[in-house]
């Protein structure tokens, strides 16, 4: 194929967060962002367990053959990859993992868009998730930011609210 780019084939599979307690995480992704547990991977030599959370289309689903799965997993895009370090759940030592919107910034959120900001976080208020910033809040209306249970910013956002903000 003479037009064929040389990254075609290419797929932004997943975004890597390290979490304090994958129990509570798995929770919160799973029950209040509605994403599924499409894998996990444990490290035992190296003390270290990966969960990789997505969503799943209507009628989707997950290939029960594990390396049909691997592969289905990591050929699928926009994962949430959540990396557990054993240990960091029951040590009292352990601060937290830096969310990246405090000094020094860097990494700033990830975003996941929903029919309608305003109903989603009308369900977040009344499941007691934290927020960054209401859909109301500020200079930018209709987007709403709140936290994982580790700090972690979520942008919730609507294609069609949006589309009036940028136009």
């Amino acid at each position: 194929m003479a037009n064929a780019s040389p990254t075609d084939g290419f797929v932004m599979n997943q975004t890597m967060l390290r979490v304090r307690d994958p129990k509570v995480s798995v929770a919160f992704y799973q029950d209040v962002l509605g994403m599924t547990l499409l894998d996990r991977y444990d490290f035992e030599g190296m003390q270290f367990s990966l969960y990789f959370m997505g969503y799943l289309a209507p009628g989707e689903s997950i290939p029960s053959d594990k390396g049909e799965r691997a592969q289905w997993v990591f050929g699928r895009p926009a994962l949430i990859e959540l990396t557990h370090n054993w240990g960091s759940e029951s040590d009292p030592a352990f601060a937290g993992y830096h969310n990246g919107n405090s000094d020094p910034r860097g990494f700033g959120h990830i975003g996941i868009s929903v029919p309608d900001v305003y109903a989603a976080s009308a369900r977040f208020e009344s499941l007691g998730v934290e927020f960054v910033k209401r859909p109301d809040d500020g200079k930018m209306k209709g987007i709403a930011f709140i936290k994982d249970p580790d700090g972690y910013w979520i942008e919730i956002l609507s294609p069609q609210g949006l589309k009036a903000i940028v136009a």
